[in-house]
């Protein structure tokens, strides 16, 4: 075929394929209530940014006046390409019937279909908030006509970002395919890093104001003028305008010259991973079989409820791409370190203690309470048609979220002693947290029953389902809230700064009511969906 009649099937697939995303979109009433929360979330903040852009637009002089435009025409390029690797990796990396490849089009008409849908989805998602701030600050600056010229100036970056971009994330899938002790280590890694980049960002900030230091000099060093010199051909007719430069001309060369190459590139690697069997070596079968480990030890075998548990437990060892929804917690983890890091010797040990609980009672239900029917999907016909009661297998997936959080919750509490926390205030905080580990466990099941997700998505190659992006807000908002207003309250007890009045007592007793009642409501709510869950 050639290569005109591929781009032809090309654009039809990624026609096909974003149209697919969109109904997929709009039949889930899950996604529209997600959609219509990322947009009241996010689109509030263009109240403040367009004003800023009209007013920008009036005053503006010269490209030179336009804060960090350098440095965002260099960075455009750089996260246009890693976002295209890591899209690559978690959603495009493999057409939906690989099969049908080998007697329909080219593959190089899927890859440029699959890219042309990823683009026109990344457009949507980011296109249009932009392209109504371009819009604002073209009024501004009395030229209309400016998102139009934008668009054709940064087509050529997108093109060529998403194209190698893709190349790359189909270079790492195979090498994820024949090392994948490499594709271990970088989920871990990956883990690591995002929490130092979190902790990190936390020491930043508080450098940067007490140090002085420029951020937009800290900007500048990212610059690169050729790139900068070619996002200003979008001004040509304004009164921004400014000489071209055989500089532009030449980006715009190497993005023209470059693309196809990179296109080339992806379609080589794309033939390769999806019509090639993966490598198997003669430990494949050592590695597959049942090596035990079901055999559950005391405490769990003395109840059918803690064998399940042990199970469960086994299950998320052998599988941790389905614990990849506990990385939320990083970005609460970073403020809080630093802020113990930053305390005093005397208040040093108690906030350990505190953050111990905290974490402990958001692991507790959070692990494997918040979506139950989902991650018992395979294995719902066995467990509806077994003998064991409903209440039994809920129990053990509460024991097994109370395995995890319990002992983080105590023990953390227990070692804050070395710290300085006295230890009457170390006991009393490890058995708030035991308190609060049983109660988020029970609710996380209950909300967890609410929107299950039994759709697998691939993660980095990994083939996983993820508990409801609402139900893991959710979640930690309630259980967040009600942890620090229990561990405040609990601290003030101890250490005789509150007044033990009836009001108070009657105040604490409604509390404890409601947290209890929540709880045990969102526990039988499990076991009646449970009970009533059908297979088509």
């Amino acid at each position: 075929m050639s290569v005109r009649s591929d781009l032809r099937h090309g654009a039809r697939i990624g026609r096909a394929e974003f149209l697919r995303s969109v109904r997929r979109q709009l039949k889930n009433k899950r996604r529209l209530l997600g959609l219509a929360f990322a947009v009241l979330f996010f689109g509030g903040n263009l109240l403040f940014i367009l004003p800023t852009a009209y007013i920008l637009g009036q005053t503006a002089r010269s490209i030179t006046t336009i804060p960090y435009l350098a440095p965002a025409a260099t960075v455009l390029p750089a996260g246009i390409l890693v976002l295209a690797i890591f899209r690559t990796l978690e959603r495009i990396g493999r057409s939906n019937s690989e099969d049908l490849l080998l007697t329909t089009v080219h593959p190089r008409a899927v890859v440029v279909g699959l890219i042309t849908a990823e683009i026109g989805r990344v457009t949507v998602w980011f296109g249009l908030p932009l392209g109504a701030v371009f819009l604002t600050f073209a009024l501004g600056l009395g030229s209309p006509w400016l998102p139009l010229a934008v668009s054709f100036v940064l087509l050529p970056i997108v093109c060529w970002a998403a194209v190698w971009g893709y190349a790359g994330g189909l270079a790492l899938l195979r090498v994820f395919r024949h090392l994948p002790t490499v594709h271990r280590t970088l989920k871990v890694g990956g883990v690591v890093a995002m929490l130092g980049l979190v902790v990190a960002s936390q020491f930043v900030g508080r450098y940067v104001v007490e140090e002085g230091v420029s951020i937009r000099a800290i900007l500048e060093m990212l610059t690169f003028a050729p790139l900068t010199d070619y996002v200003a051909l979008a001004f040509v007719g304004t009164r921004l305008e400014q000489p071209t430069s055989m500089a532009a001309v030449g980006v715009l060369s190497v993005l023209l010259a470059t693309t196809p190459l990179g296109l080339s590139l992806a379609t080589r690697q794309a033939s390769t991973l999806w019509f090639t069997d993966r490598p198997h070596s003669s430990e494949s079968t050592a590695q597959t079989t049942s090596t035990g480990g079901f055999q559950a030890p005391r405490p769990f075998a003395w109840r059918k409820s803690g064998r399940i548990a042990w199970g469960i437990l086994i299950r998320g060892v052998r599988n941790p791409g389905e614990l990849g929804h506990l990385v939320m917690i990083l970005f609460f983890i970073g403020p809080l370190g630093t802020t113990v890091v930053q305390s005093s010797g005397d208040a040093l040990g108690p906030l350990v203690a505190g953050t111990g609980v905290g974490i402990g009672t958001y692991l507790a239900g959070a692990t494997f309470g918040l979506n139950p029917l989902g991650d018992d999907r395979p294995q719902l016909p066995l467990l509806l048609l077994t003998t064991t009661e409903t209440r039994t297998v809920v129990r053990g997936r509460v024991v097994a979220g109370l395995a995890i959080g319990n002992p983080v919750a105590v023990l953390v509490s227990l070692a804050s002693i070395l710290l300085g926390t006295a230890l009457k205030y170390a006991i009393a905080f490890a058995v708030v947290g035991v308190g609060m580990c049983l109660a988020a466990a029970l609710f996380a099941v209950g909300i967890g029953a609410v929107y299950p997700i039994y759709e697998e998505r691939e993660f980095w190659g990994t083939e996983t389902v993820v508990p409801s992006t609402l139900v893991m807000i959710g979640y930690m908002f309630i259980v967040g809230g009600g942890t620090i207003i229990g561990l405040i309250t609990t601290w003030y007890t101890l250490t005789g700064h509150v007044t033990v009045t009836p009001v108070l007592g009657i105040g604490v007793g409604v509390c404890l009511l409601l947290t209890m009642g929540m709880s045990y409501g969102s526990y039988r709510y499990a076991l009646r969906r449970y009970r009533r869950y059908t297979v088509d």
